[in-house]
């Protein structure tokens, strides 16, 4: 039931970058107006997720992820009525990306761990992963023929309708946290408090969030700008849509094994190799002729590992610091997560407008995927010795 739920909330954002022209035309805001409101978007996405995973910690997920699913039905409907920038930036911005927050990775991943044993975590978060990545293989050729034959408005109102759906599902993740869970690895009498004093003097944690950075500069920048490369190039809005597609395909099995090796290999071993054939793809996609079948095979290259670091990442919060307060401290990587967003979905629009293409956005993503492959390097996925802290 996470799984399905992540695939409603992941599929209506994943898929936004189809929006980006038709909203402009709708608007006459520019593109890097628009932009700029997915960018903050992207933000918020993140940035709620901590607060979100507090409350779930708290007095469980079930009311969060209902609460979400109304937030995002009403960004939805409201983006089809804004006229201002402000206007967007609120819908879109800050309603929908908010609500989509509350039925996500660290609220969904955080109860799920709690609720089965450690040895199963890894794959559940795979499983759980796999889910957002099919909703962006449904929603991205889905959302393109309902503009195509409807309008883009129709599109932003039958999301609105399917994120509806999510509030039910949580019924499975309803009650207090306190009943299902096995914490097995919890330190009695640590506070939410005291456990992140302890992840903000853990440099493994730290590495987490540097890594994860990264990934979000790419993934914001890919699902928000991709439709405009392909305009770029001359090619037809369904090369765009079609390669989003293939890239949520491509995350179900990436996810997957993500999930199954990070049971046998070093997660943190998972992730160097992830990011840094993310810069190989890049580089050889910069050289390549821009064609169809060079967006299908790039968007296959990069779905292998395009949301499946988040199986890892979460896999190595557990690993050191326990699942009492995963929903929190998972939450705060993902903060770092969309920081990173921000400034893929903000500068691509900041780069097309001022000199007419992508390409030194291409060079700074190949040299952060390098970067954060090399970051992960030095963590340590052995738990730290920790006292109790009762503040």
């Amino acid at each position: 039931m996470a799984a399905a739920i992540l695939m409603v909330t992941m599929g209506a954002r994943q898929s936004l970058g189809l929006f980006m022209f038709p909203l402009n035309e709708h608007t006459g805001l520019g593109i890097a107006s628009i932009s700029f409101a997915m960018a903050i978007g992207q933000f918020v996405w993140g940035a709620v997720q901590p607060v979100f995973g507090a409350v779930a910690d708290r007095w469980g997920p079930g009311r969060v992820i209902v609460l979400g699913a109304v937030m995002l039905a009403a960004g939805c409907v409201m983006t089809t009525q804004v006229t201002s920038e402000f206007g967007l930036i609120f819908a879109l911005g800050l309603l929908s990306a908010a609500g989509a927050g509350a039925g996500s990775f660290s609220i969904l991943i955080g109860a799920t761990a709690q609720r089965i044993p450690a040895e199963r975590r890894s794959f559940a978060g795979g499983v759980i992963n796999a889910g957002g990545s099919m909703g962006q293989f449904v929603f991205a050729p889905l959302n393109q023929a309902v503009m195509s034959a409807f309008g883009w408005m129709h599109a932003m109102w039958m999301m609105a309708v399917l994120a509806l759906t999510t509030a039910p599902m949580a019924w499975w993740l309803r009650g207090n946290k306190h009943k299902p869970v096995h914490h097995d690895d919890a330190i009695p009498g640590l506070s939410l408090r005291g456990q992140l004093k302890i992840a903000s003097r853990n440099r493994s944690y730290w590495c987490l969030h540097a890594g994860f950075f990264t990934c979000g500069f790419h993934i914001a920048f890919l699902v928000t700008h991709m439709p405009g490369e392909v305009n770029l190039c001359g090619l037809s809005a369904n090369v765009a849509s079609t390669s989003l597609a293939i890239i949520g395909l491509a995350n179900v099995m990436g996810s997957l094994a993500a999930g199954a090796f990070g049971t046998r290999v070093r997660m943190k071993m998972i992730l160097f190799w992830m990011y840094a054939s993310r810069a190989v793809a890049i580089l050889i996609y910069m050289a390549a002729p821009k064609e169809p079948w060079t967006f299908y095979i790039f968007a296959a290259a990069l779905g292998a590992t395009w949301l499946a670091t988040v199986p890892p990442t979460a896999g190595l919060t557990a690993k050191i610091f326990g699942t009492r307060y995963l929903a929190t401290l998972f939450g705060l990587t993902l903060l770092s997560h969309q920081i990173g967003g921000f400034f893929g979905a903000w500068l691509g629009g900041v780069a097309l407008v001022s000199f007419g293409s992508y390409e030194w956005i291409w060079w700074a993503d190949a040299a952060l995927a390098v970067a954060a492959a090399l970051v992960n390097l030095p963590i340590q996925e052995t738990r730290p010795i920790r006292q109790p802290a009762m503040a």
